[in-house]
């Protein structure tokens, strides 16, 4: 009690009450002179009776007022109501420019988390890092401040329904999530019959108009009652002791204390005077505060969860869950007298959804016998009291409840994927930004997203990609005939479009869709055969190396030129320095690279290539191009394979040969004296390297997933697959070897069981070196070991790896170097060397937004081999025609908090960004050309006037095409194929429009349909001229469009795709 003395008069204090000091009488003290003689004290005189009478009969008097002041304050709360009401006037937040620090985020509660409100500080954090900052945010009051402090929940008029909303770049809407997601607007709309039956369950005073400012958070008789059952309980022992909360306590319960609950008495109070605090923020009077206290209560009283639709908040959606009841329906079931067909059923049901919040999650599951006996014990005392007829308890006394057999999600729409690939890009990205992946928390988040995307032209794609699964559509889009779909069936045929447009500091993300309707977005989310398009990553590669030649090249004189020791196979290096010695008489880069450009190739298909561990051949698309020697510049246009295939070839040489510590050039001089103490401090050096560089590779992966990434590096065979699991799985069954090759063979019966039986054995781990089996397995042998070594310990360091794998490191480069069989160690070391020089391309390539891990090893890379994305090709081209500068892509504007509360918060992408020059201007501007020249005069001619101004002026185009047709084949002694097997087909053109606008356009079969398409990148050519009346409105705000109907749907029920009519404003506008 005293404790509870101390905490009432710190809130009473708080609000501005003082304690007075009290008074004491202090006796006068008598002078006494000495040897004076003291005198006789006088008697006291005799009280009076009537003087005491006199005071009690006062006292009973000014008791008599205060209990009669106390009765009428409790009835009326007239003086709480002034004081509160006047408090509050000082309790109150405005938002201002800039971040804010008189601002109090909540702690941890169910209402505040769901909301996001509590996790704020972290999500802001997250957002800094990410370069965004604080634009906006709300400044509490001294006071409101003050209260915070003190423990009591923030006061504002509280939402009741919220949740994610995203809107485009023109402040469209794109996705929006609302919960609870069926509500009373008003205290009109929700049922008389459920409102007083409400009432009479749990607050039977909070309408009473009498009394117009009357303090909801308190009924004093309930409160009274329950504090004398609890203490005798508590003395006493016994049943458990009624509760006294009001509505107004209990939504502050379940919104703001933890996890919902009251855990003490300071919990209580903690809610008592925060109820109050709300009831007045208004005025005095409570009237109309009382009234959206029950509506408040209807919409959100917890009612558990239940899987597939998680937590249920609010009579509405508990009726649609728990009973699978319409809410329209329900409602008018539940208007009038209730003496409809089916009003007695929805009348007990939605009854004992206001029982089940006691124990939800127990009288919704498994108690549901015991929901029962108190929805009809409720139900005789409901019609006792007069709030319901007799007949409707008579009849719903009939009825049966049946809460967890009741299932509304049957009745949810089937959601289509297609037209949430925009909205689901984005949420990605956002979960992503703050931390939750989680997309259930996110939907209810108290969040408005201002996205890149712009929603017209969305929708306008979405709906043709859509519609081209329509033979008619397809042909009438100029999508058949010869390189186009064939006799092939356009519904097979997946499409994808990436479009973005270059900022100043940012690349916008204006269109992101395709017609696959799953979750997988095939523009992100794949890992494809793109073909050709790898051609321009191999072509920038090459304009860097004469970039980097140039820089090496250019100041020397033509003396120490001529004494630069180059390797016979760099052909590169020995190309820039025959240059330089010719004296150019433009010396600028520029030149070099329109020279590199003019280099000459030869088309010749009869050359074999050893690369990627074994002799391969390669072919030409035309065979027109056979014969030919020609520049690079024209192979590109032609997308000639042979002359990249070469090409790829000097650029393997020159990292071999040039790149500093080169495995290549240590192994010149075979009688170096120094070669044994050099080649033993070699190994070790170039070993941790690698080491370094896998551990990059395979830091955060989970253990289960390390083997998968490393089979992701390489062409499955059964050998190497052999090796890979011996190695990683040493003490695996020859059952687990068997069905590991089967998963991750294209064909699972490719293996007999008597070969596995054999390779089982034949390639345990003491049958070889650990060299020997990187070397049968495709891999660097380090690789390899690494991947086994954290499957045994998941928890290891870096370095602790690099500790622990000190003899591997030397045993991997001590057989190089021995003498005998030469030959052999030749062609061991040129796969291992030729591996190195992949990973210095991988690293050029993963500057320019190489998506994947690794490369494989080959020059078959060049050519599509190591796949790609059409994200990722987009980002690249974005980097081309923004000068080599990569800069950020981004997808969200601003995010905007709490919107209307005192939390809110406006978030807005900084002033800085991280930017990144990959490449040099001139080498972008080369390489921008050459990709113009295949659209004007190369393999995407289709497109050279697909794009034109309101003026008629013709927008440039350029890009650069792909195709991938991706097959298993067996073959037999002698090179015949004795096996073929289709696993997809792919066509790509990645482009850019003028210099704002890039992207990419992919056509895609998965599986042995694809057999039946010979489709080439004529497809995506002629699908983005066909598209691009669609995208002149976002191309050329403010112009009218001049294009009507792009494809018109056969298919019933489907809206056209059409072009808007009026001129629409710029993104951002």
């Amino acid at each position: 009690m005293v404790r509870a003395a101390r905490t009432i008069r710190a809130g009473a204090a708080a609000f501005g009450f003082k304690r007075k000091p009290r008074l004491s009488v202090v006796k006068p003290q008598t002078a006494v002179l000495l040897h004076a003689q003291p005198t006789a004290p006088e008697p006291p005189a005799p009280k009076s009776k009537r003087s005491r009478n006199a005071f009690i009969l006062v006292m009973l008097v000014l008791l008599s007022l205060l209990v009669g002041w106390g009765v009428h304050e409790m009835r009326t709360s007239s003086m709480q109501a002034k004081i509160f009401s006047d408090l509050m006037a000082n309790v109150h937040y405005k938002v201002e420019p800039g971040p804010s620090k008189a601002i109090r985020f909540p702690k941890d509660s169910p209402y505040d988390e769901r909301l996001g409100y509590a996790n704020m500080p972290d999500y802001l954090n997250k957002l800094k890092a990410r370069d965004y900052e604080v634009a906006a945010q709300a400044r509490f009051s001294p006071k409101m401040v003050e209260l915070s402090d003190m423990g009591v929940f923030t006061t504002y008029r509280e939402k009741t329904r919220t949740g994610l909303n995203i809107s485009d770049c023109r402040a469209q809407p794109l996705f929006s999530a609302t919960y609870p997601e069926r509500t009373y607007d008003n205290f009109k709309q929700a049922p008389t019959a459920l409102v007083q039956s409400l009432l009479f369950i749990e607050n039977r005073e909070l309408l009473d108009s009498t009394y117009p400012k009357r303090n909801p958070a308190v009924e004093w008789d309930r409160l009274s009652k329950a504090v004398i059952e609890k203490t005798v309980s508590t003395v006493a022992g016994g049943a458990r002791a009624a509760g006294g909360s009001t509505l107004a306590t209990q939504i502050e319960k379940y919104r703001h204390s933890p996890e919902g609950r009251t855990g003490s008495m300071k919990d209580k109070l903690q809610q008592m005077v925060s109820a109050t605090l709300r009831a007045y923020q208004s005025g005095e009077d409570t009237t109309e505060v009382r009234r959206q206290i029950v509506v408040d209560y209807l919409n959100t009283v917890p009612l558990s969860a239940k899987p597939g639709y998680g937590e249920v908040n609010g009579i509405g959606d508990g009726m649609w869950v728990w009973y699978g009841r319409d809410f329209n329906e329900i409602n008018r079931l539940l208007s009038g007298k209730m003496d409809q067909p089916g009003s007695a059923l929805a009348f007990k049901e939605a009854l004992s959804l206001l029982i089940a919040q006691r124990r939800p999650s127990y009288y919704l599951g498994d108690g549901d016998a015991d929901l029962e006996n108190l929805a009809n014990s409720h139900l005789r005392l409901l019609a006792q009291a007069g709030i319901i007829t007799p007949q409707l308890r008579d009849a719903a006394l009939k009825e049966r409840l049946h809460p967890a057999a009741g299932n509304g999600l049957a009745a949810a729409a089937p959601m289509s994927f297609v037209e949430r690939k925009a909205s689901n890009s984005v949420r990605n990205h956002l979960a992503n930004l703050l931390g939750d992946n989680r997309m259930y928390n996110l939907d209810r988040l108290d969040l408005n997203v201002v996205s890149t995307l712009d929603s017209q032209a969305q929708k306008v794609v979405t709906q043709l990609l859509q519609d081209l699964r329509d033979p008619e559509v397809a042909q009438k889009a100029g999508l058949t005939g010869k390189g186009m779909l064939g006799n092939g069936d356009p519904a097979n045929v997946v499409y994808s479009f990436t479009l973005l447009e270059k900022g100043k500091d940012v690349n916008y993300l204006r269109l992101q869709t395709d017609n696959y309707d799953q979750p997988l977005d095939i523009n992100e989310g794949a890992k494809l055969d793109l073909g050709s398009t790898a051609k321009l990553r191999t072509l920038v590669t090459y304009l860097d190396i004469v970039d980097q030649l140039h820089k090496r090249l250019s100041p020397m004189s033509p003396e120490e030129l001529k004494k630069t020791v180059v390797a016979p196979q760099d052909k590169l290096s020995q190309w820039g320095v025959e240059y330089f010695l010719a004296k150019p008489k433009d010396m600028s880069l520029d030149a070099m690279l329109q020279a590199a450009l003019d280099r000459q190739y030869s088309g010749n298909p009869g050359e074999t290539f050893f690369t990627g561990g074994g002799v391969h051949t390669f072919g030409n698309f035309s065979k027109e191009d056979n014969g030919r020697i020609m520049p690079v510049r024209e192979a590109l246009r032609r997308s000639t394979n042979l002359v990249f295939v070469r090409l790829m070839r000097d650029i393997v040489k020159y990292y071999m040969f040039q790149a500093p510590g080169s495995s290549a050039s240590l192994l010149q001089d075979a009688d170096d004296p120094r070669r044994a103490a050099y080649l033993a401090r070699f190994a070790d050096k170039e070993g941790k390297e690698f080491m370094y560089r896998f551990w990059a590779k395979y830091k955060g992966k989970p253990t289960e997933e390390l083997d998968k990434v490393l089979v992701g590096s390489i062409r499955p065979t059964p050998v190497r697959l052999a090796n890979i699991h011996r190695t990683v799985f040493p003490n695996a069954t020859l059952a687990e070897f068997s069905a590991y090759l089967k998963d991750n063979l294209p064909s699972q019966n490719e293996v007999p069981e008597e070969r596995l039986v054999k390779m089982y054995d034949q390639y345990a781990m003491d049958k070889w070196s650990l060299a020997d089996r990187g070397y049968l397995a495709s891999v660097h042998p380090l690789e390899l070991w690494m991947v086994a070594y954290l499957r045994a310990n998941p928890k290891a360091t870096l370095a602790q790896v690099v500790a622990a794998s000190e003899k591997e490191r030397q045993e991997v480069y001590q057989w190089l170097f021995k003498t005998h069989r030469k030959h052999a160690q030749d062609k061991r070391i040129a796969g291992l060397v030729e591996m190195e020089s992949f990973m210095a391309i991988h690293r050029q390539w993963k500057k320019m937004g190489y998506p994947f891990d690794s490369l494989v090893p080959s020059y078959a890379t060049t050519l599509g081999a190591s796949a790609d994305r059409p994200a990722a090709l987009a980002e690249m081209m974005g980097i081309i025609i923004n000068d080599g500068v990569r800069q950020p892509t981004q997808r969200i504007s601003s995010l905007h908090f709490a919107s209307g509360t005192p939390y809110e918060t406006l978030v807005k992408r900084g002033g800085t960004t991280t930017k990144e020059q990959v490449l040099s201007p001139e080498v972008a501007h080369a390489v921008a050309a050459a990709i113009r020249e295949v659209v004007s005069d190369g393999t995407a001619k289709r497109a050279r006037q697909a794009f034109v101004k309101s003026d008629g002026t013709v927008i440039p185009v350029g890009g650069k095409t792909g195709t991938g047709d991706q097959r298993f084949e067996v073959y037999a002694a002698g090179g015949r194929v004795i096996e073929s097997r289709f696993v997809n087909r792919s066509a790509t053109f990645v482009f850019n429009i003028g210099e704002r606008f890039f992207g990419s356009m992919t056509a895609y079969v998965h599986g042995p349909e694809s057999k039946n398409y010979d489709f080439t990148s004529a497809l995506p050519v002629q699908l983005l001229t066909v598209l691009a009346p669609s995208l002149m409105p976002l191309i050329e705000p403010g112009a009218v469009p001049k294009g009507g109907v792009i494809a018109v749907s056969h298919n019933p029920g489907k809206q056209a795709a059409v072009t808007p009519k009026t001129p629409l404003m710029a993104c951002g506008g």
